[in-house]
C-alpha cells in the first residue's frame, strides 16, 4: 500500500545575515555546504535527509554514504545539486562563497549562518533544530554545551598564545573570529589580537609578539610534530603544541567536547 506523502508546509524564517528565508516545514532534502552544520544535522536526528553535502563533511563517518557530494565548501558542483532537489540549502557566509551562494538562493531556500562566537553557535543550533523540525533536540543540545563551557574556571592569568592556521605564508587566527573567542574563554590571551580576522604575519612578527605558546591547529593547514621544531626556532622560550581545530573552530554539536579539552590545555 502506498503511503501518503508527507505534509509540507511553508515557513518564513530569518537566517543569521537578516535575510527572509521561506522554507517547506519540515524539510525533506537539505543540502549542507558547511561540515560542522553536517554533523549538527546527524546529531538532531536529521540524517536521513540529508541529501548532499561537501567534501569536507567527515562527521559522522557515516555521512558521506548516503548523500552525495557536492564539491567543496567554496567551489559547488550545481548539477550535482540539481539533481538532488534539495528543499533546504544551508550554508555560512565566511565558509562558503558569495557567489556560488546567491546562484543557489536564485533556485533554493538557502539558510545562512554567521558566527564569530560561542553565543552565536547557539544561536544557530537552536536555529536550525527550529526549521529542520528538531526544536527540543536542539534546544537541549545548546543549554548542554552552555553549561559545559560555563564550568570552565576561570584562570589567575591568561597565557599569550599565537594560534596558528597556516604556513607558507604564516597566517593565524585574530580579532574577531570563532576560534579568537573560544580561545579568551579557555584562558588564553591572541598575542595577534589587534591584527584582524585570518592575517598573514611574518617571522619577525611572531618573535616580537612573544607568545608563552603556539598552537598549531590540524586544520585548515594539517599541521603535525614534524612542524615543532620549525615554530620553536621562531620562538625558542615558547612551548609548541598541535591542537584539535575541530574543537577550536566547528561551531556545531562538537562544541559538546570542547570545554573539557581546553580543560586539558590550561
Amino acid at each position: 500500500m502506498d503511503l501518503p506523502p508527507i505534509s509540507v508546509l511553508p515557513l518564513t524564517v530569518t537566517d543569521q545575515m537578516g535575510r527572509r528565508v521561506a522554507v517547506p516545514f519540515p524539510p525533506q532534502r537539505i543540502v549542507s555546504l558547511v561540515p560542522s552544520q553536517t554533523e549538527l544535522l546527524f546529531d538532531l536526528g536529521l540524517g536521513d535527509k540529508v541529501v548532499g553535502l561537501t567534501k569536507f563533511c567527515i562527521h559522522p563517518a557515516e555521512a558521506r554514504k548516503g548523500a552525495t557530494v557536492i564539491g567543496g565548501t567554496k567551489n559547488f558542483d550545481f548539477e550535482k545539486i540539481a539533481a538532488l532537489k534539495p528543499d533546504l540549502i544551508i550554508g555560512n557566509k565566511e565558509e562558503n562563497y558569495q557567489a556560488g551562494i546567491e546562484e543557489l538562493a536564485t533556485q533554493y531556500p538557502v539558510w545562512l549562518s554567521d558566527i564569530s562566537t560561542l553565543p552565536e553557535a547557539l544561536d544557530m543550533i537552536r536555529r536550525v533544530g527550529f526549521i529542520v523540525g528538531a526544536k527540543d533536540k536542539a534546544v537541549a543540545l545548546a543549554a548542554e554545551i552552555e553549561a559545559c563551557f560555563s564550568m570552565l574556571a576561570s584562570p589567575e592569568a591568561t597565557v599569550p598564545v599565537a594560534y596558528f592556521i597556516w604556513r607558507k605564508p604564516y597566517m593565524v587566527a585574530a580579532t574577531g573570529t570563532f576560534i579568537n573567542d573560544l580561545l579568551h574563554r579557555a584562558g588564553f590571551s591572541n598575542v595577534f589580537a589587534g591584527l584582524t580576522r585570518y592575517p598573514e604575519v611574518s617571522a619577525e612578527q611572531v618573535a616580537a609578539a612573544g607568545p608563552q605558546r603556539i598552537f598549531l591547529s590540524s586544520e585548515p593547514y594539517p599541521f603535525g610534530e614534524k612542524h615543532i621544531a620549525e615554530f620553536q626556532q621562531l620562538c625558542p622560550s615558547a612551548r609548541i603544541e598541535v591542537v584539535d581545530g575541530e574543537l577550536f573552530s566547528w561551531y556545531g554539536s562538537r562544541l559538546r567536547e570542547s570545554a573539557a579539552y581546553f580543560t586539558q590545555l590550561r
